[in-house]
């Protein structure tokens, strides 16, 4: 199973986003600029992040983008069921049931899976991945915390 770039870009786009929380709203040229990707890519993958309500926006030459919501309470998993949808690796294990799940071998394995999935992603937030971050970069320049 792999995560499209899509949802990679997306997380990204969604940190910098949380890193700039402060800020009154943030251009989608500053953010493609310090994640290294196209602004217009960007721009296609904020669309289902402002329809799902994790993203507000304004129009205009001031206009931009901001966190609709503090960056405690968005999960990894909203995100990302933002850009992919379900979760779960196959369809039968999530809610569309197929005919044969009830007596199916597998159908259990993949729930599970899917579960574990969602139960991981539901447990970081963007504050946490800022909090990593911090850690991480201090690390690299030989700071101990």
């Amino acid at each position: 199973m792999k995560i499209s770039t899509r949802s990679r870009y997306g997380l990204r786009l969604m940190f910098e986003l949380a890193l700039r929380y402060e800020e009154p709203l943030v251009q989608l040229k500053m953010v493609a600029e310090a994640q290294e990707i196209s602004e217009k890519y960007l721009s296609q993958i904020i669309i289902p992040l402002r329809s799902a309500g994790l993203v507000d926006s304004e129009r205009g030459a001031q206009g931009g983008y901001r966190l609709s919501r503090p960056p405690a309470e968005i999960t990894v998993r909203m995100i990302v069921e933002a850009l992919e949808g379900s979760l779960y690796p196959v369809d039968c294990a999530g809610t569309k049931k197929c005919r044969r799940s009830k007596a199916c071998p597998t159908t259990d394995i993949w729930k599970i899976l899917g579960d574990r999935i969602i139960e991981t992603l539901d447990g970081i937030t963007l504050e946490d991945m800022i909090r990593d971050y911090g850690v991480k970069i201090n690390m690299s320049l030989g700071f101990n915390i």
